[in-house]
């Protein structure tokens, strides 16, 4: 039994780790999607046009998203200095 409980709990910290790595890719994708997105109405529609201001402001909104998720992820784990 110890055995189980020492192998179920190395392997809930083992996983831990890619967490953060899935969830920080997925905001830089969602960032660059937008960035990406943005540049094209601009460069179909023209940089006033209601696309581009769309897509600008989701660009905006994702790059807060990610900024908040790794302050609050820094508050919750540290910054990973431990020197």
């Amino acid at each position: 039994m110890t055995v189980t409980a020492v192998l179920g709990g190395f392997l809930l910290f083992a996983g831990a780790g890619p967490a953060k790595a899935n969830a920080s890719a997925d905001c830089n994708r969602r960032v660059a999607y937008t960035d990406w997105r943005y540049h094209e109405a601009v460069e179909h529609f023209g940089p006033y046009s209601s696309a581009a201001r769309h897509w600008a402001h989701e660009h905006h909104e994702a790059l807060e998203r990610c900024a908040r998720y790794e302050r609050e992820w820094r508050e919750h784990h540290g910054d990973g200095y431990r020197g």
